[in-house]
């Protein structure tokens, strides 16, 4: 029987003890609750908050232009030309506005909606938590034709709101740094920000959005400006993909329960590119908008391909995959009320919003094909062909199954299994050749860790029908050994391992191979990448022996540090120094590669994260497509930043 508390232990416990914390210490104490994490993530996070406020501003009509700099030491300035956040005396608070929406959670225009009819922050963490989260914080609020300034220390104001004097214009600029106590990387990513903002641009058509990067030795600026929105956005996302019809199909429309805007094109290739958005907001689950579309376009095709006689009887109908394939496609929705699921705001739930997203559909998407005849048959012959292959593959994937099931398994033979079950637990390594796969057999933990070895380079899902996916060997080993199935078939809670893990040569036939296998899970398989299943492994580049010392180096840098450290800075001309260079994982003996690469205590993993979407399809298309121009364009882009061309 368990023990009763003595009375003392009891008391030990007392009213004093519950913390209150007042303004955004809660913020401060729980960082992630807010933001996501306190990694590179959301320290981008921090921009997105202060921007979202710029775009509101766009989307009530009020601004035009919104500029980002990156400052040399990574602090970051927007600057909108909007209405300015008030800064009169709030009439409950006692304190102005802008200091208000400075200091206070949930404290914004956004939930009147007389200010704002739709905005994308409503659910959003708001410029109050970047203050909370920053070194320090400046506002300047032009407005009424003077200029206000105050700053804050980690949230708590220096001083009281100041007006600086008479200025012209209008709108607000907001910069601010980081903290480096709350953050583990405190520097900016480029790419990362342009790709936000160039996305949000497309949204706003028209609107203007700069970025300034002043810490190279020349500022470098860009700047994003659309006006045909989302029309040159869906283009933009085909990439060189050969288009079916031009220009693409478009159209908004004004419902009761929202505001819809839609642009798609077809294009010769086999993949599907569709992104939702609501009020601005990326939603990559989906949800109700997507759910209306998909029935609207699967609905409106078949119906004019019957009509048109375009369908033998033979074909039946056309299936939601069918008259996808090829499609890219942006569709984005303003809603006054929308319903989040969840914080992360990546699915609308707003129920309401499906029907009117699938009549808007209906109604222009049929138009448009009774005007377009040509552009239809087209899209109707792609979408034909689409279901034939499907239909092969079907075909494909029965005869797998009764071959497996005669065969008494149905785990392919050259998969190395491990002998827990919870996939928890478990991970796959998906290795480069048998005699890596050899060595990774004989050094990993048979418990929890399998081993999948894969011959060669496998097929480019990127240029292929499913048919032909589903033919090869190395991508057939893979779905089965993973579990989950593919595209529509696929079920995370299937999946056999928690960890998918590339694991290939430091080589450009590695690298070759590596790229190859992130196309296939893309495409077939991306859920997978949006939950963070799949990692990538980082092998040593070189073994650094003297006497009976033994290091290992994942990088030049690494090696020079620590060839200079046992040697006491003599250099590689030492004595008895052995340095071994890994061109290939089966170079390694099972210990060294289960030490270095292998072992969860040791090893470096880099996990593949689908930060922006869009920008990886257009990537994807761009590097493995059919068309060589974009690659060579690309290559002549990067070839500065090319390091170690040969390993």
């Amino acid at each position: 029987m368990a023990e009763s508390p003595s009375p003392s232990s009891q008391s030990d416990y007392t009213s004093g003890q519950i913390q209150v914390l007042k303004g955004l210490e809660a913020v401060r104490k729980r960082p992630g609750m807010y933001i996501g994490s306190t990694s590179a993530r959301g320290l981008h996070h921090l921009v997105y908050e202060v921007v979202d406020n710029s775009i509101d501003e766009a989307m009530a009509g009020y601004c035009t232009h919104v500029e980002v700099v990156i400052h040399q030491d990574d602090s970051i300035t927007v600057v909108d030309d909007g209405r300015g956040i008030p800064v009169d005396i709030h009439p409950t608070e006692r304190v102005p506005g802008v200091e208000l929406a400075m200091t206070t959670l949930h404290a914004g225009g956004k939930f009147d909606k007389s200010n704002y009819k739709v905005s994308g922050g409503l659910h959003g963490v708001g410029v109050s938590v970047v203050n909370a989260l920053s070194e320090w914080l400046e506002v300047e609020v032009r407005r009424d034709g003077r200029l206000w300034h105050q700053r804050y220390h980690r949230g708590i104001k220096q001083k009281e709101l100041e007006d600086m004097g008479p200025a012209e214009g209008r709108g607000t600029r907001v910069s601010f740094k980081p903290d480096a106590e709350i953050f583990t990387e405190t520097v900016y990513n480029l790419d990362t920000l342009t790709s936000r903002l160039r996305e949000m641009a497309f949204l706003n058509r028209g609107l203007r959005i700069s970025i300034v990067d002043e810490r190279a030795k020349e500022p470098e600026e860009e700047v994003f400006q659309y006006e045909g929105g989302l029309s040159e956005y869906v283009v933009y996302l085909r990439g060189a993909r050969q288009a079916l019809h031009e220009p693409p199909f478009y159209f908004d429309a004004e419902k009761p329960e929202a505001e819809i805007e839609l642009a798609m094109q077809y294009d010769a290739g086999f993949s599907e590119n569709t992104h939702t958005f609501v009020n601005n907001i990326n939603t990559h689950e989906g949800g109700s908008h997507l759910t209306g579309l998909k029935a609207a376009l699967t609905r409106t095709i078949n119906d004019y391909a019957k009509k048109n006689n375009l369908l033998k009887k033979a074909d039946h109908s056309l299936s939601g995959d069918d008259v996808r394939e090829g499609l890219t496609c942006v569709l984005s929705v303003r809603v006054m009320e929308p319903q989040f699921e969840g914080q992360t705001k990546t699915k609308l739930g707003n129920s309401e919003v499906r029907g009117a997203v699938e009549a808007a559909v209906n109604e222009h998407l049929a138009i448009w094909l009774e005007e377009n005849p040509k552009s239809a048959k087209s899209i109707i012959e792609k979408s034909l062909q689409a279901a034939r292959a499907r239909e092969a593959a079907r075909k494909a994937r029965d005869l797998a199954r009764k071959k497996n099931a005669l065969e008494g398994g149905v785990l392919p033979g050259k998969l190395a299994d491990c002998s827990l079950s919870d996939a928890s637990m478990t991970e796959i390594f998906i290795v480069e050749g048998d005699s890596a796969g050899g060595s990774a057999k004989q050094g990993r933990d048979r418990s929890f860790q399998a081993i999948l070895p894969i011959k060669g380079k496998i097929l480019n899902v990127e240029r292929a029908r499913i048919d032909r996916v589903l033919s090869n060997d190395e991508v057939r080993a893979m779905i089965t050994a993973i579990g989950t199935g593919i595209r529509d078939d696929f079920d995370l809670a299937a999946a056999r391992y928690g960890k998918i893990i590339i694991m290939t040569d430091a080589d450009v036939d590695g690298a070759h191979i590596r790229t190859l296998l992130l196309t296939f899970f893309f495409r077939q398989m991306r859920e997978l990448m949006e939950a963070g299943y799949i990692y990538i492994a980082q092998p040593p580049l070189y073994r650094v022996a003297k006497g009976k010392e033994e290091y290992y180096a994942y990088s030049e840098d690494q090696r020079r540090d620590i060839v200079k450290r046992v040697t006491n800075g003599k250099g590689e001309e030492a004595r008895g120094l052995n340095i071994q260079r890994y061109k290939g994982l089966g170079e390694m003996n099972p210990d060294q590669l289960w030490a270095t690469t292998m072992d969860p205590s040791s090893r470096t993993l880099m996990q593949v994260t689908m930060e922006s979407a869009a920008e990886a399809d257009s990537i994807f298309s761009r590097l493995m497509g059919d068309d060589v121009e974009p690659r060579r364009q690309f290559i002549e882009k990067n070839a500065r930043y090319v390091r170690n061309l040969d390993i």
